[in-house]
C-alpha cells in the first residue's frame, strides 16, 4: 500500500510549491466513504453477475502497485509532478 504522495507544483512565476501528504491519515478520515463505495462495488457487481471477491482482489493488487508510480502534466511554463511511494 502506498504510504506517502508527493506533489510538486512549478508554476510560470517560477514559484515551487511541494506538498507531502501521508497516505493512512487520508485513508482513516475517508473511511466511511471508502465502506460506502465498497458496497456500492459490491451491488454493481452482483447487478452485472461479476464475482465479488475476484473484483475486489483486483482493486487491491491495483492499490498495491501504486508506490513508484509518477504522473507529469505540463501546460506552458506550470508543471505538476505526482509521486506514489
Amino acid at each position: 500500500m502506498p504510504q506517502l504522495v508527493t506533489v510538486r507544483v512549478n508554476s510560470s512565476r517560477g514559484r515551487r510549491i511541494r506538498i507531502w501528504v501521508p497516505v493512512l491519515p487520508v485513508v482513516l478520515v475517508l473511511l466511511p466513504v471508502l465502506v460506502l463505495a465498497t458496497l456500492v462495488a459490491a451491488v454493481a457487481c452482483l447487478v452485472h453477475r461479476v464475482s465479488v471477491a475476484r473484483a475486489l482482489g483486483t482493486g487491491w493488487r491495483t492499490v498495491s502497485a501504486l508506490p513508484g508510480t509518477r504522473v507529469d502534466i505540463e501546460q506552458g511554463r506550470t508543471a505538476v509532478l505526482v509521486t506514489v511511494r
